[in-house]
């Protein structure tokens, strides 16, 4: 595989197991084509490679050392022709503490929730819910790192990535059968090995998409297809309910994983445990960095802060005062309530100065404190 198909399967597969993109342009019908499909059994590839949800930038993953059939001629494996990627892998990306490969180039390990504190990240790993256990200790950990500001080590590990954020709090925006679909044996299609079953083959990507939109319409939090095998919709939409800061929670172990890869440890995130300005701790939460998943985060670790915005993926380096009226605009989401306990003017500049570079600090539905 050309070094460049491979560095798009890898994207692709993280996206699949996470659930965290948007649908792909595959020709003229635009968007309505599925980003990345896995099958659990190469018996399964003939009649995905003819269903209409894959197009020619589809990446399909098919067990290898099975009988898959012939592959059509729009596999772009065969000279000349234009289709989707067709990726062989050996392993399972189903069965927790298994491995997949692709030739000797890539190795991804699937790992359950509730052992991964115990296991050693020694490469690319994806972390899954596969029991109500598994999600208990999601909930803890989370419970943990708001309160105390302690996030479990493994969670933010660089190598490690959460499966199916979108039942876990993430909110449903960019998952869905046309970013991932997973192919049982039986032709049975759903989004994960662990997720309600949307349909099969046979029934198209219309039929999906429409099964994906009934089932979640009647869930207080979608995603309730995801993990819909394993944790009763009742429980986790109790859960999500409970805990309306799970999608900052979520995006914060997103900046902790990078920061870490760059080398920087020990850092306090605003709002889970901690302030920086020790003043804005005794206000407590406020929607504005409590609700809201997009809205930028503030991270520090002695005199270094930055700010993140989940929104972009962009990290931007702050001195101590200026992240200190940042956090205070986060906090408070308003120059005008922020006023109340810092200067106006120097509140308006570092205001101004985010939204130059796309970063709102403050939100129009925040209540002024």
């Amino acid at each position: 595989m050309e070094h460049s198909q491979l560095k798009r399967a890898k994207r692709q597969l993280a996206s699949w197991g996470t659930g965290r993109t948007g649908p792909v342009d595959n020709g003229p019908a635009q968007g309505t084509r599925t980003a990345t499909v896995v099958l659990e059994s190469a018996a399964q590839l003939p009649p995905v490679l003819a269903s209409d949800f894959v197009g020619h930038r589809t990446v399909v993953f098919v067990p290898d050392g099975q009988d898959g059939g012939p592959v059509r001629q729009a596999d772009p494996q065969a000279p000349g022709a234009v289709g989707p990627l067709v990726v062989r892998y050996e392993g399972s990306l189903a069965e927790p503490g298994d491995e997949m490969s692709v030739g000797d180039s890539f190795f991804l390990q699937t790992q359950d929730y509730a052992t991964s504190e115990y296991m050693s990240v020694i490469g690319p790993t994806l972390i899954r819910i596969t029991e109500e256990a598994d999600f208990d200790g999601y909930l803890a950990d989370a419970d943990r790192a708001r309160n105390q500001g302690t996030f479990a080590d493994f969670a933010t590990d660089p190598a490690v990535r959460i499966g199916d954020l979108s039942a876990l709090g993430a909110g449903p925006a960019g998952d869905g059968p046309f970013t991932r679909l997973y192919v049982r044996s039986n032709g049975e299609v759903s989004l994960s090995p662990v997720a309600l079953p949307l349909g099969t083959v046979a029934d198209g990507g219309a039929a999906l998409a429409a099964e994906w939109t009934r089932l979640n319409s009647g869930s207080a939090h979608p995603c309730a297809v995801s993990l819909g095998l394993v944790v009763p919709d009742r429980v986790r939409t109790d859960a999500l309910t409970a805990r309306p800061w799970l999608g900052r929670y979520l995006a914060a172990l997103d900046a902790v994983r990078e920061l870490r890869s760059r080398g920087i440890t020990g850092l306090e995130v605003s709002g889970f445990g901690a302030r920086l300005v020790p003043g804005l701790a005794e206000l407590g939460d406020s929607a504005a960095d409590r609700d809201d998943v997009d809205a930028p985060l503030l991270l520090w670790t002695g005199e270094q802060a930055v700010v993140h915005s989940a929104r972009t993926g962009r990290f931007f380096s702050l001195g101590r005062a200026a992240a200190e009226l940042a956090e205070t605009l986060l906090v408070h989401g308003s120059v005008e309530a922020a006023a109340a306990h810092a200067d106006r003017a120097a509140l308006t500049q570092v205001e101004t100065l985010f939204a130059s570079a796309g970063v709102r600090l403050t939100v129009a539905t925040a209540a002024a404190r």
